[in-house]
């Protein structure tokens, strides 16, 4: 395993807190990049401009909430994750970090699912842009011309990671500022001249609920809150392309969730205030509100110069997955952990980056793209698939850090939770359970059962495919990073045999 440095010594009975070979990657990324790179994965404008008119529709403008519930729950994983990130600052996130806290066969199964649902990310967002490059450039968004713009936008965004850490960090650094125009100017405009609503309209449900509770109809709305607090790991999976990674990468986590969640609840509030007939996009008279309220606010040539910001968003989202997704696939083959890892853990010295790795971030998502043609209501599953995905790879990482826990683990990095990492933990795991099931729960029982179920089905399709190949294959055991050495007795166990 390939790590941030090789310099100094752990103490007497300490583990390791750095990986044990030379890592290939330069640092060449700074504090505010990392951070930059972490904000535009989890990118509040992509979010919310993807989904609002699917979480108004469904429940209303109380559906802003969700980003309350989720971003306090997604808060305690990153506090998790800074802790075994700042102890293991090692490239790939999710997948090296269960190795240390598990072993060979939790970690495998952990980057599989993790690497399914950042390839399915990546097609999530790059198609959520469609619609918005035809309005700026002046065509029908139809489903092919989505699907065309999707894979167009997949390609480009290969071509400024293919350039480099440094062309990454600058790219971070320009969506980052794209994001808060997005995000402030445009709300801040909205508010001071197109604002139709106060505050109170978001208590109201204007009678989503029918004749039963508001709570399920909240929870289908709530999509679009779990959707928009995931990302934060990205700062985690550049880790050894970052000095200092045990103290910046905590931090940079913990600023995505503060100033990312802040600038998406102000994102959709402004659009909520904006909206002049509510009652059209219950109806589903009013099907992309956002866009209507852009032209009705600013005319057409200020919404298309919106667009163009927007767009900016959108393409450094998409960077920012691709490359964490090229990360976690060349951690993979530099392990020896899947087929074709003489392929993917190569490694372009001349522009430092895993150049067949992010090949495969980007072909992969391009033909997810050309399958969802074969779907009705393609964006709202791609985008419940990507977040099952992603929160089920995040709670394995955190499963893995509670039992690591409570067989003796106590993180020893930079930055640590000290007497509350237990309830932290704890807690972290609860919300993802729930998050979970909420996402996998079947609400429309009038449509056919496959169509219900699909990203439960879709989830289960991965999680069977990796146990089957992991069986089969064996790869899991290959390498000869350390695993499971977090615990104590493992570590033990290993200096032993040394």
């Amino acid at each position: 395993m390939a790590g941030a440095s090789a310099a100094g010594q752990d103490g007497p009975g300490q583990p390791r807190t750095t990986p044990e070979r030379t890592s290939e990657f330069r640092k060449d990324m700074g504090p505010w990049a990392n951070f930059a790179l972490g904000f535009t994965y989890l990118s509040p404008v992509v979010s919310t401009y993807t989904l609002f008119g699917t979480a108004l529709a469904e429940g209303g403008p109380p559906m802003i909430w969700a980003f309350v519930l989720a971003g306090a729950g997604q808060f305690l994983v990153a506090l998790v994750f800074g802790e075994v990130v700042a102890q293991y600052p090692i490239a790939g996130g999710v997948y090296p970090w269960a190795r240390r806290l598990w072993g060979k066969r939790w970690a495998w199964m952990t980057g599989w699912v993790y690497m399914w649902a950042l390839l399915v990310t990546i097609t999530s967002v790059a198609y959520g842009a469609g619609p918005y490059i035809a309005i700026l450039f002046g065509f029908d968004p139809t489903v092919h011309t989505t699907v065309l713009c999707t894979v167009v936008l997949i390609l480009v965004a290969i071509v400024i990671n293919y350039a480099g850490t440094r062309v990454l960090s600058w790219a971070a650094v320009i969506g980052f500022g794209a994001e808060l125009i997005g995000a402030l100017v445009v709300g801040i405009y909205l508010l001071a001249t197109h604002r139709h609503h106060n505050l109170g309209v978001i208590f109201d449900t204007y009678g989503t609920e029918g004749n039963g509770s508001y709570l399920p109809v909240f929870l289908a709305a709530a999509i679009i809150g779990f959707y928009q607090y995931y990302g934060f790991e990205a700062c985690g999976d550049t880790a050894e392309e970052v000095a200092h990674p045990g103290k910046v990468i905590p931090k940079a986590m913990r600023r995505t969730i503060y100033v990312g969640g802040a600038a998406a609840t102000f994102t959709c509030l402004t659009l909520l205030l904006s909206v002049a007939d509510y009652q059209a996009v219950l109806s589903g008279e009013d099907t992309d509100p956002v866009v209507k309220v852009l032209y009705d606010a600013m005319g057409e040539t200020g919404a298309r110069l919106v667009m163009a910001v927007v767009l900016i968003s959108f393409l450094s989202c998409t960077v920012s997955l691709q490359a964490a997704a090229g990360r976690l696939i060349y951690a993979y083959g530099r392990d020896e952990m899947i087929v074709g890892h003489q392929f993917l853990r190569k490694f372009a010295h001349a522009r430092a980056v895993p150049g067949y790795a992010l090949l495969v971030a980007a072909v992969i998502p391009a033909l997810i793209a050309f399958a969802s043609l074969l779907s009705t209501d393609a964006l709202t599953k791609i985008v419940s698939f990507a977040i099952l995905g992603i929160y089920a790879s995040f709670q394995m990482v955190v499963l893995a850090a509670l039992r690591a826990r409570l067989k003796g683990w106590k993180p020893s990095g930079e930055f640590t939770l000290g007497r509350w990492g237990l309830l932290v933990n704890f807690g972290a795991l609860a919300y993802g359970i729930f998050a979970i099931i909420n996402i996998c729960w079947a609400r429309t029982p009038e449509v056919a059962w496959y169509d219900n179920y699909v990203v439960l089905l879709c989830g289960a399709v991965v999680l069977g495919t990796g146990l089957l190949y992991m069986v089969i294959t064996h790869h899991y055991g290959r390498g000869e990073a350390p695993a499971g050495d977090a615990i104590p007795e493992r570590r033990r166990g290993a200096h032993a045999r040394d």
